[in-house]
């Protein structure tokens, strides 16, 4: 059976379930570039992960969902929370079939790419949807394969352009394009390498009245 023969959660149990800790425990580059000029209020960070996100946006005042398929990345993520983990619901969800409740003041996005299926363009309308007036949506995508990737890996992956993963969004009026396009940055991969990576970054925010 290959990774994408397999339900979502099965592929990444199995995944964490292969070291320790498979994240650097940074926050992404880009959240803290963008939600660091936001007023903090009510955040979802999709594909969570082990939380490292989740962490720094509640150490700035956020209240936070973090959602994984994962719960073995989201018990990693509450250990390494400490005290501010009052301030994070980590939540056990499988994108493909369940989508958090209510309202947000951002949304966050981080390299969500699956070996398994996936359907990002509907989660991704789904997390506009959920985006409160005046609020953000952040989507940081691999712009090509990492240097680290296999060739199996890469040829599994679609990396779209910013522009195609913004049309997909299918937004409607009163809405504001912040940014899409694509951005690079220095990177030491999974055993130390160095790299210089290519991200595509959309950033959009809801009109005060909505849209």
């Amino acid at each position: 059976m290959t990774e994408s023969d397999e339900d979502a959660r099965t592929a990444w149990e199995r995944r964490y379930g292969e070291s320790d800790r498979i994240w650097s425990g940074r926050v992404n580059a880009r959240l803290a570039e963008i939600a660091g000029e936001l007023t903090p209020g009510r955040a979802l960070d999709l594909g969570a992960g082990e939380g490292a996100d989740a962490i720094w946006l509640a150490s700035r005042g956020w209240q936070v969902v973090a959602v994984d398929v994962s719960e073995t990345a989201l018990a990693r993520g509450a250990a390494d929370a400490g005290q501010l983990a009052a301030r994070i619901d980590f939540r056990p969800c499988d994108l493909n079939t369940d989508f958090p409740d209510g309202e947000f003041d951002l949304v966050s996005a981080q390299f969500l790419h699956s070996h398994a299926d996936l359907d990002r363009e509907r989660i991704l309308r789904r997390a506009a949807a959920a985006i409160a007036p005046g609020g953000t949506l952040l989507i940081v995508d691999h712009g090509e394969a990492p240097p680290w990737a296999s060739a199996l890996q890469a040829h599994h992956h679609e990396f779209p352009s910013a522009q195609r993963v913004l049309d997909g969004l299918e937004l409607g009026q009163g809405w504001q394009v912040l940014r899409c396009g694509s951005a690079e940055r220095d990177a030491v991969g999974p055993d130390g390498q160095p790299a210089h990576l290519v991200d595509n970054v959309i950033v959009v925010r809801r009109g005060q009245h909505g849209g």
